[in-house]
C-alpha cells in the first residue's frame, strides 16, 4: 500500500466523487479509479458502496479512512522535521487536556517561535486517555495531562501551579452561594463529569464510598461542552477552577479541598525532533527558574 494511493483514497471519500477527486488531485479519472480497484483488491474488501450520484465508504472504508488520516498526518510530519536538520525547523504536536496551568506551555510555545520561526506548533485539544493514545503511536509529540492519570508508561515533567476541582454550577442553583461543597451535597445532585480514566476513583475517594448510589446524568470529553449541558440546567459539572468564563456560571470548590497537577508527558525511549529537543529544554529551564 503507497501513501500516494492512500491519498487518492481520502480524496475519493471526502468528494465523494471520482471525477471531483481526480480534479482535485490533478490526475485523471480512469488513474484514480484503477487505483481504487487494485487497493479494494489488494485489501480484499469493499471500500466503497457505488452509487449513481456519489458514492459512500463502507464500514471498512470508514475505518482505512481513520488509519489512513493518521498515517498521512505522521508522514507529513516526519518529512517536515527531516527537510532541513541545518536550522531548526518542521512541526510539533501537542495533545492537552483543559487547564490553566496550560499557560506554562503556552509562553513556551511562544518563545520558540520567536526564536525558531520556522516551527509549527499544531495544539490538539482532548483528553488524557487520547493523548497517550496517540503519543504511542506517533501522533502527538508531547501531551499535557492533568491528575489522575497513569504516567508511568512516559517520562513527564511536572509544570509549576496546582489545579482546583469544585463544581460549575448555574448561578440560580441552590448550592451556588455556598463557599464550598461538601460530599454529604452530591446526594441532591445531577453530576456531569470527565470521561478520563481515572476520574471515577478520584471521587470515590473524595466522597468515601462508591459512586454507584449517585446520579451521574452524563460525562464529557471537553468542559466547554460540559458547561453548556450546565447552562441548560442538565446537572452540575465536577471541574477544575479557571477554565470556563460564563457569567451565567459558578465554580464552587470541594471541602476537603482537591488539588491536581499538571504535566508534560512524552514516550518513553522515543527521539525527539530538533525542535522536540528545543521546546523540552525552554520547557525545564522555564520550569527550573520558576521553582526558585
Amino acid at each position: 500500500m503507497e501513501f500516494r494511493v492512500l491519498q487518492y483514497f481520502l480524496a475519493v471519500a471526502e468528494e465523494k466523487n471520482i471525477s471531483r477527486a481526480a480534479e482535485k488531485l490533478h490526475v485523471t479519472q480512469p488513474n484514480v479509479s484503477r487505483q481504487l480497484r487494485d487497493l479494494e483488491t489488494e485489501l480484499g474488501t469493499t471500500l466503497f458502496e457505488r452509487g449513481s450520484h456519489q458514492i459512500e465508504l463502507t464500514s471498512d472504508g470508514l475505518y482505512l479512512a481513520n488509519q489512513a488520516r493518521q498515517i498521512l498526518a505522521l508522514v507529513n510530519k516526519t518529512e517536515d522535521n527531516l527537510q532541513n536538520l541545518a536550522e531548526i525547523s518542521g512541526s510539533l504536536t501537542i495533545g492537552s487536556g483543559e487547564s490553566p496551568t496550560m499557560m506554562t506551555i503556552v509562553e513556551n510555545i511562544k518563545a520558540l517561535q520567536e526564536n525558531y520561526p520556522n516551527v509549527k506548533v499544531n495544539l490538539v485539544s482532548t483528553n488524557a486517555d487520547v493523548v497517550q493514545k496517540n503519543l504511542q503511536t506517533g501522533i502527538f509529540d508531547f501531551g499535557v495531562v492533568m491528575e489522575p492519570t497513569d504516567k508511568r508508561k512516559f517520562d513527564f515533567l511536572t509544570l509549576p501551579g496546582v489545579d482546583e476541582w469544585g463544581l460549575l454550577l448555574r448561578k440560580d442553583h441552590q448550592l451556588a452561594q455556598r463557599k464550598f461543597i461538601e460530599p454529604r451535597d452530591f446526594h441532591q445532585l445531577d453530576l456531569i463529569i470527565s470521561q478520563q480514566s481515572g476520574v471515577e476513583n478520584f471521587l470515590k475517594n473524595w466522597l468515601g464510598t462508591s459512586i454507584a448510589q449517585y446520579k451521574i446524568v452524563a460525562s464529557y470529553n471537553l468542559l466547554y461542552n460540559a458547561s453548556l449541558l450546565v447552562e441548560a440546567r442538565l446537572g452540575a459539572a465536577l471541574a477544575f477552577n479557571g477554565i470556563i468564563n460564563n457569567t451565567e456560571l459558578k465554580f464552587v470548590p470541594l471541602n476537603p479541598p482537591q488539588t491536581a497537577h499538571c504535566s508534560l508527558i512524552w514516550q518513553r525511549g522515543t527521539t525527539l525532533s530538533p525542535a522536540g529537543k528545543i521546546f523540552l529544554k525552554m520547557v525545564k529551564q522555564f520550569c527550573a527558574e520558576t521553582s526558585k
